[in-house]
């Protein structure tokens, strides 16, 4: 007899008959023997499953290797994020005793997801929960490189970042990687290398060719004339894509690598409206997503735009792996980066002991070791709150005397009582050390000039941010600090103008019709809510755009 794996965390509800009923409409009813597959690992589904009777087991079987990773039973229901999504099964459904199931159209789904407020929250927060688990506990692909490869981190930026299952292999540190590397014909010269389920190898893929691989909405060579491109799927570049395309406008977002921008690398916003208990940034991206798909938006990501154009009266955005896309109108919504600590030899331990965002990803790969967080912001703040939870001990590193300078009084409080954090004012990291691996950072007061080592396994930087602006070059007005001049500060060129006689609205560049919003503006109040905000404002400065000019 076949038992059924427990429900512990809220990931596998079981269905009302109510709820059952309710998809039930539009959907299908099947018999199914045991031994047949219902998703298979590796390849797209189009087909929401609901166990009405027998029992399905849930396989990893990367590589021709098979682990059952859970058994469901009846009122249970298949599939998790990347199914709503598009992209490929991370696993193996298959029955293991004749039963029947309900099947049902995802297309049906989402728009269940979308307008069944109960069915919505019931399957988001599963699916949610079940690819931060899918994370840990299959094989997904493999990506063999070195720590010291920018391809390499690159590759695994890119997985992280779309919560992409996947197992890396330093071939530095994993005696590994040579025999498997043998195994496939590749000198180490030739790495990073994908390996896909244990058959196909991508020699150095751009993130485009492994989203693709995946699932993911990449963008094609085609041009495509939209009424607005929003260029960056963070906060404020999502909500401008909601807004946009809930009014009817044909809106393309594009995204150099993951919907949720810097917030995406928070674990848990808790000062954000409507939601009293906190919710971590990538739900908040995810949930986004979902909601500017629903009605219509196009997003695209590994669509990195390297230059901006006028042609035939709009403007031309164009990709840097190619291809380009017409708009009527853009929003700007690139957001900035965090900047990196001028320390000497730090890139060397860059994803490896070095990190620029804090989630659950990063805090796994910490273990349970010290850790340091450099910055004095809410990002840094978060990033204590969270790694404080899960690590022996928090070291935050601030420069200035006072924590309650730049960052939430909330925050403050919290990391002021927690027993495991040690706020260190005035202080500078000025050396990091280890051989494959960080071990310690030296440190510095500021004031008095007193040195000191701390043993910490991971340093957390957040100590401020530069705009992703390099790409515009001279097509826009920037302020002295590279960010994006909008309204009254951003000036039309005198000559060749289209919209003559009009300053710009607020939130309109010196260029007509393109605008700006979020982090990347100058001025912006570099929040959460105010972004979200921004962007919805833009849109309404879209439609004033039009019916201007």
């Amino acid at each position: 007899m076949n038992v059924e794996t427990p429900d512990d965390i809220g990931a596998y509800p079981r269905l009302s008959d109510a709820q059952v009923a309710t998809l039930a409409v539009g959907g299908a009813r099947r018999a199914v023997r045991s031994g047949e597959t219902l998703v298979r690992g590796g390849a797209p589904s189009d087909e929401f499953f609901v166990i009405l009777s027998g029992t399905v087991a849930i396989i990893d079987d990367d590589a021709g290797q098979r682990r059952v990773l859970r058994i469901h039973g009846p009122g249970r229901f298949l599939g998790e994020l990347g199914l709503l999504e598009g992209q490929v099964a991370f696993y193996t459904a298959e029955m293991i005793e004749d039963g029947e199931v309900l099947v049902v159209p995802v297309q049906r789904i989402r728009a269940l997801v979308e307008h069944d407020p109960v069915l919505s929250d019931l399957i988001l927060r599963a699916y949610l929960i079940r690819r931060c688990r899918l994370l840990d506990i299959v094989s997904g692909f493999r990506i063999i490189g070195s720590c010291y490869s920018p391809d390499t981190r690159r590759l695994r930026e890119f997985a992280v970042r779309n919560q992409l299952p996947h197992n890396w292999i330093d071939l530095e540190r994993d005696s590994r990687a040579e025999q498997l590397l043998r195994d496939l014909g590749v000198a180490p010269e030739g790495t990073p290398v994908v390996i896909w389920r244990g058959e196909r190898v991508l020699r150095n893929p751009t993130n485009a060719e492994l989203g693709h691989l995946i699932g993911l909405p990449v963008p094609t060579t085609l041009r495509e004339v939209c009424d607005l491109i929003v260029v960056g799927a963070g906060p404020a570049g999502l909500a401008a894509s909601v807004y946009a395309a809930s009014d009817g406008l044909d809106t393309s977002v594009l995204e150099a690598i993951a919907a949720g921008g810097q917030a995406g690398t928070s674990s848990r916003i808790e000062n954000y409206l409507g939601f009293p208990a906190g919710i971590s940034g990538t739900e908040l991206a995810e949930r986004a997503v979902i909601q500017a798909g629903k009605f219509g938006a196009r997003l695209l990501v590994s669509a990195e735009v390297v230059g901006l154009e006028a042609e035939d009266g709009h403007h031309l955005l164009r990709l840097a792996e190619g291809g380009a896309l017409l708009g009527r109108t853009v929003v700007l919504a690139t957001g900035a980066r965090y900047r990196r600590l001028a320390v000497t030899g730090i890139e060397r331990f860059e994803g490896t002991g070095v990190y620029y965002a804090a989630t659950h990803q990063e805090a796994a790969m910490c273990g349970v070791d010290p850790v340091a967080i450099v910055g004095g912001g809410n990002s840094a703040g978060q990033a204590t709150v969270f790694l404080a939870g899960r690590v022996e001990h928090v070291h935050l590193l601030i420069r200035d005397g006072d924590l309650g300078k730049s960052m939430s009084r909330y925050l403050v409080e919290q990391i002021e009582r927690h027993p495991r954090v040690t706020v260190h004012r005035n202080t500078e990291v000025r050396e990091v050390t280890g051989v494959s691996e960080l071990e310690a950072i030296a440190v510095e007061n500021n004031r008095t000039g007193e040195r000191d080592k701390l043993a910490v396994r991971a340093l957390f930087v957040f100590i401020g941010a530069i705009p992703r602006t390099a790409w515009l070059a001279d097509t826009i007005a920037l302020d002295a600090h590279g960010f994006v001049r909008t309204g009254p500060d951003a000036r039309y060129p005198a000559e060749g103008r289209r919209d003559s006689g009009r300053r710009p609205l607020p939130l309109e560049t010196s260029r007509p019709g393109v605008f700006a919003v979020g982090d990347v503006r100058s001025g912006s109040v570099k929040r959460v809510a105010s972004a979200v905000g921004e962007g919805a404002m833009a849109v309404r400065h879209i439609h004033e755009y039009f019916e201007r000019s």
